[in-house]
């Protein structure tokens, strides 16, 4: 199994604070760092300060040496496609090519009319996420030249103005996330290089990568070239006493009470890794006997490096 660190980074965290997060990741051995794409605060208080995700990763790129770095994910409605393209690849060419990029159609309505970014209906915004990608993939691999008519956006005499060394592969990993319903399953397949479920549980697995697998099929692609990974929320400790003083911590940051937090973690208990190390372990079991190859751990307490190195000692021995 490998592992990534996700966090959350809108949560009012500055770019020291991602900084630092990053570092303890890398120094634990954990190979991925990961944060969201969000202009919003939540969960917990709002209006706490935010950060661009491409920004503060540019700043790790220069500021870290090992661990791979990426954005889970980018919606389409953020940035053009061409913009977005020469964005990842300055911040991968900064980062030795170590740079993994997720892509979704969005969510979070109040977020985009905070900053006036529009926000069509879901249908449309997978039209612009086909589009997007499609885009995407011609900038980094077509040669110059390459044109594109789309409906949203057009391409002409395109160029790529260099190249960036990541071991023979011409883009970045590009990965996929949600729950890889149909629409979903197509790009993944198309031009996925990992499909990542969100919020997984052991139950959802077997569907979601059974949608991704058969789209590959469809289109003749070999289903085993794609990773498969699950994106689930981690809460761990040595003990259980220590396991409840990081519970009381989450609910507090979160702006739980304790009433209302008891509801909301009972529903996250059945899906999140959490508990002991050797519960820990039994949950990871239980989505690598479902095909998980890699687990993304959402990391909810962002400011809390011990335990992002009890991560590494769990997860990366």
């Amino acid at each position: 199994m490998r592992y990534a660190l996700m966090t959350e980074p809108q949560q009012g965290l500055s770019y020291e604070e991602i900084l630092a997060l990053a570092r303890a990741a890398e120094d634990a051995g954990i190979e991925a760092f990961f944060r969201s794409d969000h202009y919003s605060s939540f969960p917990g208080e709002s209006g706490l300060p935010t950060t661009d995700a491409w920004a503060t990763l540019a700043g790790l790129a220069r500021e870290t040496t090992t661990i791979r770095l990426g954005v889970l994910v980018s919606p389409v409605t953020f940035r053009v496609p061409g913009n977005l393209a020469k964005v990842i690849q300055t911040v991968d060419e900064m980062a030795s090519g170590r740079i993994e990029a997720g892509f979704g159609a969005g969510w979070n309505a109040d977020e985009h009319a905070q900053l006036g970014i529009a926000f069509p209906e879901i249908d449309e915004r997978y039209d612009m996420l086909e589009e997007q990608m499609a885009i995407l993939h011609g900038l980094w691999t077509e040669p110059d030249g390459w044109s594109y008519d789309g409906s949203y956006w057009q391409v002409r005499g395109s160029s790529r103005h260099g190249e960036v060394a990541r071991g023979g592969r011409r883009h970045p990993h590009i990965i996929f996330g949600g729950k890889g319903f149909e629409r979903l399953a197509r790009l993944v397949a198309r031009y996925g290089d990992e499909f990542n479920l969100n919020s997984a549980s052991p139950d959802d697995v077997p569907a979601a990568y059974g949608r991704v697998r058969a789209a590959c099929e469809t289109i003749g692609r070999d289903p085993d070239e794609v990773v498969y990974s699950a994106m689930t929320g981690v809460l761990v400790a040595e003990s259980e006493k220590d396991l409840r003083t990081r519970v009381g911590d989450l609910l507090a940051a979160i702006g739980q009470s304790d009433a209302n937090g008891e509801a909301w973690l009972a529903e996250r208990r059945k899906r999140w890794i959490m508990g002991t190390p050797d519960e820990a372990h039994e949950r990871v079991r239980a989505l690598e006997a479902q095909g998980t190859q890699r687990i993304m751990l959402q990391d909810m307490l962002p400011r809390d490096l011990d335990q992002v190195r009890l991560i590494g000692r769990i997860f990366s021995a």
